[in-house]
């Protein structure tokens, strides 16, 4: 006869290797998300909007200085206070438009970061970039190359290709900091690099040889207001690729050392430059002191 207890011990012993019981397993990690990152926006601050509008002041004094300079000299030896005075004057409209919120636009950069167990992550930024300040310097560049090329006495051959050159250099540039990614801006960056490059040259073979043929005076002031010249010129490219090309230092920080190095390069340099060689300039007449003589002007009615 089956005995229950038996029976009973006997299908649960059994049943204990049939069904399915719990026992510990080894946890499993989560499979991780990827979560899309914000865009960031790098703008200028209270300290950059400042700086802009002590800068604005600074060249709008300097041009009126200028103004006030030339007047005191005849106007056949009026040509370094011309080109100096529209230097500040460009300078002034440039920063009075991005002092009151003008000429600046955001550049989009993707910035992508490689992972090995989770897809690559692609962040987007948005830096301000201020393009008056590029077209401000397409304009007083070549007018600076233009005093430091008269000072020497320069040949027109080297001028040309020393003021081509600095347009290659502002333009490519402004396509850098503007560029998407780090292929496109540091490719036009080293086309702006190899642009300053022949400007150095021209500078310090072509027009030194020119000014060795000045009188001591005047070939000592190249040399040095040159040379201060080239080691601020030679400054911009780096506070670019500190600020605008790493992306190192914030848009208050690049404003500064930018407004620092354009005080230097153009109020600073006009004076020095004029106070140091404008008298003893040389005078120049015809067209730029008297204007088309009676001499070859068409006069209406006259018989060819």
């Amino acid at each position: 006869m089956l005995d229950p207890v038996g029976f009973e011990a006997a299908f649960f012993k059994t049943s204990s290797l049939l069904v399915p019981t719990p026992s510990p397993t080894p946890s499993v990690s989560p499979i991780p998300t990827v979560t899309p990152n914000l865009p960031r926006y790098e703008r200028i601050g209270d300290t950059g909007g400042k700086t802009l509008w002590v800068v604005f002041v600074i060249m709008l004094l300097s041009t009126l200085a200028f103004i006030a300079m030339s007047w005191r000299v005849p106007v056949q030896k009026r040509l370094f206070h011309v080109i100096t005075t529209l230097i500040t004057t460009f300078a002034t409209l440039s920063y009075f438009a991005m002092a009151t919120g003008d000429g600046n636009s955001y550049a989009h950069i993707v910035v992508k970061e490689a992972h090995k167990h989770v897809p690559d992550t692609v962040e987007h930024v948005f830096r301000q970039v201020f393009w008056a300040r590029y077209v401000d310097w397409s304009v007083t560049t070549p007018l600076l190359l233009l005093d430091l090329a008269f000072l020497a006495g320069m040949d027109g051959a080297s001028i040309l290709v020393a003021i081509v050159a600095d347009l290659i250099m502002v333009l490519t540039g402004l396509f850098a900091a503007y560029g998407k990614n780090d292929g496109q801006k540091w490719g036009w960056y080293a086309m702006a690099c190899i642009a300053y490059l022949v400007i150095v040259y021209q500078l310090v073979i072509s027009g030194r040889r020119a000014a060795m043929s000045k009188d001591s005076s005047t070939s000592k002031l190249f040399a040095s207001i040159g040379g201060f010249t080239l080691i601020l010129w030679t400054l911009y490219p780096i506070v670019w690729g500190i600020g605008d090309g790493a992306r190192k230092w914030s848009v208050d920080a690049e404003i500064i050392a930018y407004a620092i190095l354009d005080v230097l390069a153009k109020p600073v340099f006009g004076f020095w430059l004029l106070f140091a060689h404008a008298r003893k300039a040389t005078a120049i007449e015809g067209f730029w002191s008297h204007g088309l003589s009676s001499e070859g002007s068409l006069r209406v009615g006259d018989d060819e």
